[in-house]
């Protein structure tokens, strides 16, 4: 009914974790907004089944968006973490108060 999902090309894409080329087969699709069932207007990245089974597979809402607002990746870890958890403490969330 729905066809084969497998890739037919044999199309290759890189894995964003570690940057290997795997077949489209054998990878992952990653959606940085954390919907990929909505797919209308979506260009997936790809993550190889390794790095996919090491990936932390809890709710992220929101985190996309706290990351670029702390500026993740351009500042210095310091200042990135700082600012990481004064946004958190400004959204009444806190790493501390989970339960892992």
């Amino acid at each position: 009914m729905w066809g084969s999902r497998r890739n037919r090309d044999g199309a290759q894409v890189t894995c964003i974790a570690c940057g290997d080329s795997v077949a489209r087969s054998d990878a992952r699709e990653y959606d940085k907004h954390g919907d990929r069932w909505n797919r209308e207007d979506k260009e997936f990245e790809f993550l190889c089944k390794h790095c996919y089974r090491d990936l932390c597979h809890q709710p992220r809402d929101g985190l996309e968006s706290l990351l670029v607002e702390s500026c993740a990746g351009n500042c210095d870890r310091e200042e990135f973490i700082a600012t990481f958890y004064d946004l958190l403490a400004e959204r009444g969330d806190s790493p501390e108060g989970r339960e892992s």
